[in-house]
């Protein structure tokens, strides 16, 4: 475990950002999202960074130590008709540096994501975690997040 480390600063991702990103996600061998730091897929990424850029209810933050991005997140606002209309905020993607964990970076992105449900006034922030990852459904419970629903996917490519 890492010890505590300087001002973790929380900013809108950049698209000079992606490429570092991808890298991060695919050193993520528990996550499968097959995820690759080749060059040919930085295109993909790219389309993917504009899309989330261009749309009002979503945003993609990097954390940052001293200029160095070693973490990332993307936040997207909901309403539905459920809850008399109600909004939320779903965290999604989070992700710290392998050798970063420990060291409240996403202890500090969280936060921010609590922060930002906050001032967009939502009923409720929510977010989902890989089943395998048992060490960050701990580490959500520790910041007061409680489980609530199970979760279903279905791949279509």
């Amino acid at each position: 475990m890492a010890e505590q480390v300087a001002t973790v600063v929380i900013r809108p991702a950049r698209r000079e950002d992606v490429a570092e990103l991808a890298a991060m996600f695919a050193s993520d061998t528990l996550g499968g999202h097959g995820d690759t730091a080749e060059v040919d897929a930085l295109p993909d990424y790219l389309a993917a960074f504009d899309w989330i850029e261009a749309s009002p209810d979503n945003w993609l933050w990097v954390a940052e130590i001293e200029g160095t991005v070693v973490g990332t997140y993307q936040s997207t606002y909901l309403r539905t008709l459920t809850g008399r209309g109600s909004s939320s905020l779903t965290i999604e993607a989070v992700h710290t540096h392998q050798h970063m964990r420990g060291a409240g970076i996403g202890t500090a992105m969280i936060e921010h994501g609590i922060g930002q449900g906050r001032a967009l006034g939502v009923r409720l922030v929510q977010l989902m975690s890989n089943a395998a990852r048992t060490d960050a459904h701990r580490f959500y419970e520790r910041l007061g997040f409680v489980r609530s629903h199970a979760g279903f996917k279905m791949k279509l490519r």
